[in-house]
């Protein structure tokens, strides 16, 4: 009986021990949420998204994993992957598939087989008039054929951090196998409006001359379709980029870039009914960016007081390494009312980095009210010691998706501490029971 309540007891302490520890583990991650994240817009998209482009922070976000169809916001990709390729001189001699492409209705600039244009010439007509065999051409210049380009699409789209994307063609003409979400077209977006040759053609406000041609004798004058531009119906002054699509199966997309006093933001409103609700939701939702949010500069000194050796360091992690951190031009978003010592750290050592380095550990997720607001790589070097680099581009999902406000991890020092603890009030209680059983022996 004595043995049973004694086992009893061990295990009362035992639990109550890990309970303790894991409860000053959950303190690491509380969040000081003194300003509540702002209210967004209404919107009548049936997915959309707003990020930051530069830290990837997610400010609005509605269904933006949704599976649907983006029509020719494909074409940013077929645009991006052409400069990326091809110099502005070369030229794009279309085949009789590219010139033939197109059916009644579909966005063209009557391009014939056999004809030439410069690959500047081509992204005008891309980017501009949304034409579709010239989507097509530009494919086959770039891929060799329409199927070499799309594979060159999808490895893209992975490599910028979509995560279910799948293209089938280069214009984004309807079909089952041609998808995206709207968190991946802001994926592929950060990489196109951060292309300088791409936005120079992008944001292009006048009417573009593509002068004759070795078939055609006629200028043809190519004028964009953003009604948010300068002089048109939905005018704002903060964009700078954007590409429109529709078919009857995607509904009305738009993927659009603005900037104001530093901020650069992007944002994808997908499934729209009628097309002025796109661009009035868009608008929406940067002025709820620009106005509700401010980009905080990460500095060693402001970041110093956030990490405690004895809550951070001291894991399985980090080991009992001598840690310092570094961070060089990186920034976060916050609401405009929040402070920096007002968000949490989550290492995630899970997440995928720089896999040819040896040293990589973790990253690092800057936490507020259980949102990413920023991220950094976590390097430990052969010193011992940490850096921090900005990653503008991470592919991993954590680096975007909420993340629960609080983490329950044992920190093995503690543990360790812990284990001692029972042990030696294994030893006190087997020395006790001892004595219990000489003192009835010599009673017997």
């Amino acid at each position: 009986m004595r043995r049973q309540t004694f086992t009893r007891f061990t295990s009362i302490i035992f639990t109550i021990v890990i309970f303790t520890l894991t409860v000053v583990n959950v303190s690491q991650m509380t969040y000081a949420q003194t300003v509540q994240w702002p209210t967004a817009p209404e919107t009548l998209a049936g997915s959309a998204i707003l990020i930051d482009a530069d830290t990837g922070a997610i400010l609005y976000d509605k269904s933006s994993h949704m599976k649907a169809y983006p029509a020719s916001m494909t074409k940013i990709m077929t645009g991006l992957l052409t400069i990326e390729n091809c110099s502005f001189d070369e030229v794009v001699t279309f085949s009789s598939e590219a010139a033939r492409s197109v059916v009644q209705g579909d966005s063209n600039i009557s391009t014939k087989v056999g004809e030439q244009y410069t690959v500047e010439q081509s992204l005008y007509a891309l980017l501009l008039s949304s034409a579709n065999e010239v989507a097509y051409g530009l494919a086959e210049h770039v891929g060799g054929s329409l199927s070499g380009f799309v594979n060159l699409m999808n490895t893209k789209a992975k490599e910028l951090g979509a995560l279910n994307t799948h293209f089938n063609n280069a214009s984004g003409l309807s079909d089952p196998n041609h998808y995206t979400t709207a968190y991946d077209m802001a994926m592929i977006g950060r990489a196109s409006f951060s292309n300088g040759a791409f936005l120079s053609i992008d944001s292009y406000t006048g009417s573009y001359k593509l002068g004759s041609t070795n078939l055609t004798s006629v200028a043809r004058i190519l004028t964009g379709s953003n009604l948010m531009f300068k002089g048109r119906q939905f005018y704002y002054e903060y964009c700078k980029g954007s590409k429109t699509g529709f078919t009857d199966e995607s509904g009305y997309t738009l993927i659009s870039y603005a900037e104001k006093d530093g901020m650069r933001l992007i944002c994808v409103v997908m499934k729209e009914a009628n097309i002025n609700d796109r661009y009035m939701d868009t608008k929406d939702l940067f002025e709820y960016g620009f106005n509700n949010f401010k980009k905080v500069s990460i500095s060693n000194s402001d970041m110093s007081s956030l990490f405690n050796s004895s809550n951070y360091y001291d894991s399985e992690v980090y080991g009992n390494n001598n840690i310092s951190f570094s961070f060089d031009a990186s920034y976060i978003d916050l609401p405009n009312a929040a402070k920096l010592s007002d968000i949490g750290l989550k290492v995630d050592s899970s997440a995928t980095g720089n896999i040819d380095d040896p040293n990589y550990a973790a990253k690092l997720n800057f936490i507020y009210n259980g949102k990413t607001v920023g991220s950094s790589s976590i390097i430990i070097n052969k010193k011992n010691t940490i850096k921090s680099e900005n990653l503008p581009y991470l592919a991993s999902n954590n680096s975007s998706v909420p993340i629960s406000k609080k983490s329950f991890v044992i920190n093995v020092w503690y543990l360790g501490i812990g284990i001692g603890i029972i042990l030696i009030l294994q030893i006190i209680m087997l020395i006790r029971h001892l004595q219990q059983m000489k003192r009835r022996k010599r009673y017997h």
